[in-house]
């Protein structure tokens, strides 16, 4: 047949409706769809979980640490002044987690999320271990102070990519109907991470101060919780060597060259494009990220210094009553993640920001009381809103952006809004306090940033149950895969648009 005859029959031979309707929609099938077996969900958990263990490990580690090493690092200097330097190690990790998160972002969209997440898994374990092995003021002096806060900006920069891609992993390999519940358990790794160095530096106290007196601590026995990252690293080095990459990420790396979308957001985009079309999202994430962070922060990293310093309790006694709190409220983290699968993550996140503003204030009053009693119910009232907050934030931020892009954008939310805000909480708040004389300054601080955490969730769009964007839809069985391409066109949680779903050339 010539090409003037198949251009007349073609348009002669119109489709129907129904095939016209096909042809402008793309359509969903099942094969398309992304099952993953639970062992498999079970591995890629596990083997990114040990990665946010060991980042927590060292901030409960350096936290229940910080009047220690004040008189290791500061020796010399006013003993406030020394705090308030130490505190800024620990708020120097956080300024350069964006530049951390702007770098490996990007490039875990473009050579997978699991090669990036070892990196930064060898990096941080190696930052940690050379901390115990600094020599002190008293040996060098106050010089002592560059080294410390070098390995802390290293560990700052592989963090700036850990958090991300960790979020990144586990959202792209949890089943939609149960990603709150599934991705929760990377913060239930983060706090038992840091209650276990909490736990370390008590442990380490009481022998070393039962061995070699009172001031074993300052004459070395600081060094041991560091060092116990050298055999935490290498285990979890060993545990990220065998997770596979995101089934999503491939599925867009394969797909990618044939997708066509409505417009190019759903592209692979450096930092300039991400910022450029998804600045609404990014600025959404950055409150949620400073609501969340802003009260996670001051339940860990802050509490130790602010117990000692203001209520007046010993460092084992501040990590003692500490500890079961974190471990509880980290239990109840799946739970709350079931939860926003069921009622919505804007539910939860509501709940959060409202409860961080009831309570915050309370807590620090009671906190002053002084007793462990009052301490730990204290302790409790600011677990409630924190485990709300960060119970969704791995299941939520992540959906925030297509597959293509998603490391790279959530690097930069997540790191500017936990670097400006939450990282630097201990520091802030302590320099609060000094100014004003206010013990209830740091509360205050809290709860602004909850306001603005609330305000932004109600512009948020809800993701429970639907695919991420620029992915297939990800579920648990062949027979719910057929089942979601059988009832496509009623479901409002699918969108075929935003998956990369090749288009078929006729």
């Amino acid at each position: 047949m010539s090409e003037g005859a198949e251009n007349t029959a073609a348009k002669t031979e119109k489709p129907s409706r129904r095939g016209r309707k096909a042809l402008k929609k793309k359509r969903l099938e099942a094969d398309h769809c992304i099952v993953i077996e639970q062992k498999s969900i079970r591995t890629a958990i596990g083997g990114t979980t040990v990665g946010n263990f060991m980042e927590w490990f060292d901030f409960g580690v350096y936290g229940y640490l910080a009047v220690t090493m004040t008189s290791v690092f500061t020796e010399g200097m006013d003993p406030q002044m020394g705090l308030l330097v130490t505190l800024l190690g620990f708020a120097v990790s956080f300024l350069v987690r964006p530049l951390g998160g702007m770098v490996l972002g990007p490039l875990g969209d473009k050579i997978g999320r699991q090669k990036v997440l070892f990196f930064t898994m060898a990096t941080m374990a190696t930052a940690t271990a050379l901390i115990g092995v600094l020599p002190t003021a008293a040996q060098v002096g106050l010089w002592v102070i560059i080294p410390l806060y070098l390995l802390k900006m290293i560990q700052g920069f592989s963090t700036g990519g850990e958090y991300a891609g960790a979020t990144t992993y586990v959202s792209e390999f949890a089943p939609d109907k149960s990603r709150g519940f599934w991705a929760s358990w990377l913060d239930v790794g983060s706090y038992i991470g840091f209650a276990a160095g909490a736990g370390t530096v008590a442990v380490t106290t009481v022998i070393s101060t039962a061995v070699a007196g009172e001031t074993a601590m300052v004459d070395g026995g600081w060094r041991i919780p560091f060092l116990i990252a050298i055999p935490l690293g290498a285990v979890a080095i060993w545990f990220r060597l065998k997770i596979p990459e995101t089934p999503s990420f491939e599925a867009s790396v394969a797909e990618g060259p044939d997708m066509k979308v409505k417009d190019d957001r759903y592209a692979r985009h450096g930092l300039i494009g991400v910022i450029r079309h998804f600045w609404k999202e990014i600025l959404i994430g950055i409150a949620i990220v400073a609501g969340s962070q802003t009260v996670g922060y001051a339940l860990t990293s802050f509490m130790p210094t602010y117990l000692e310093e203001t209520v007046k309790v010993s460092n084992v006694q501040a990590a003692v009553v500490t500890i079961p709190v974190l471990v509880a409220m980290s239990l109840c983290l799946p739970l709350i993640g079931r939860l926003s699968d069921r009622l919505g993550r804007k539910f939860v996140f509501i709940v959060a920001a409202a409860a961080t503003i009831v309570l915050i204030v309370p807590a620090f009053a009671i906190m002053q009381i002084g007793e462990m009693w009052a301490i730990t119910i204290a302790l409790f009232m600011v677990a409630v809103p924190a485990g709300f907050y960060i119970a969704c934030l791995a299941s939520t931020l992540p959906a925030l952006f297509p597959t293509s892009s998603r490391y790279g954008a959530m690097g930069l939310t997540f790191n500017l809004g936990v670097s400006l805000f939450g990282g630097t909480t201990p520091l802030v708040s302590q320099a609060l306090i000094d100014a004003t004389g206010n013990s209830y300054m740091p509360a205050f601080y809290i709860m602004f940033f909850s306001v603005i955490a609330l305000v932004a969730v109600l512009f948020m769009k809800e993701s429970a149950h639907r695919p991420l964007p620029g992915s297939f839809p990800t579920v648990n069985t062949h027979e719910e895969a057929v089942e979601l391409a059988r009832t496509q066109d009623d479901n409002p949680d699918l969108d075929p648009d935003t998956m990369p779903i090749p288009v078929v050339k006729v």
